[in-house]
């Protein structure tokens, strides 16, 4: 079984809320959606973020939009406007989430360029 980076599934968008980053998944092709919702669980994004989030991590999915959201709680050190983070509104977190490599049938991997 071929293992892939997200970035060959999906595109993602960052940002924050206080001290709650916010980061979107985007599926780039409706097959992809049911990889997406089998492998970006909620312990898996935390596992991810070990050492960067220190909160809680909620999944919300939007099928419409084949996108699936998560907020990743107490991970900007206070927020934008305390934070001593370089990254305090938490842009790279969606680049972050796109390096997670996933375990994808050869069908999937193909559809995604990014065969083995």
């Amino acid at each position: 079984m071929p293992r892939i980076q997200l970035l060959h599934l999906a595109h993602a968008r960052s940002g924050d809320k206080g001290d709650t980053a916010n980061v979107g998944v985007i599926a780039l092709k409706p097959e992809f959606y049911p990889v997406l919702v089998e492998h970006l669980t909620v312990d898996r994004v935390k596992q991810h973020f070990q050492g960067m989030v220190h909160g809680a991590v909620e999944r919300f999915e939007l099928p419409n939009l084949e996108a699936l959201n998560f907020l990743l709680h107490n991970a900007l050190g206070g927020g934008g406007t305390v934070s001593l983070k370089t990254d305090a509104q938490g842009k790279v977190y969606s680049t972050a989430i796109l390096r997670m490599e996933v375990d994808v049938d050869d069908d999937i991997a193909r559809l995604a360029g990014a065969a083995a």
